[in-house]
């Protein structure tokens, strides 16, 4: 790859996940005079959605809901969970392994009717 004199060229990569997580690639440039690597690292987030439930259950008894937590990268996950809210409860942490899913028990145990 030669450049001609000039110190950068620009090298347009798209990269289009269908997961979060890690990933790792190597770009081979070859010339008659010039062979380079480069190593890309992708570090891919999965988008942030807004979830809503909905506990319907006769006043003073506890529901409890499996939430379905997927885990598709390359990485095992540890989430910490933060509950907000009056009457509601769940383990404080849960592990997701590599390309399982994992429930999380969310429970609404109301003290009064509303």
């Amino acid at each position: 790859f030669f450049l001609g004199g000039s110190d950068t060229v620009d090298f347009p990569i798209k990269f289009t996940a269908k997961y979060a997580g890690c990933y790792h690639c190597q770009v081979l440039l070859k010339s008659s005079c010039d062979i380079r690597v480069y190593e890309i690292e992708c570090v891919v987030n999965a988008e942030q959605a807004d979830a809503q439930l909905e506990f319907l259950t006769p006043a003073y008894q506890t529901v409890t809901q499996e939430i379905p937590i997927s885990n598709m990268s390359s990485e095992d996950w540890r989430f910490e969970a933060v509950l907000e809210g009056q009457c509601f409860y769940g383990p404080p942490v849960i592990n997701v392994p590599v390309g399982e899913t994992a429930q999380y028990p969310l429970t609404f145990k109301p003290v009064a009717e509303c």
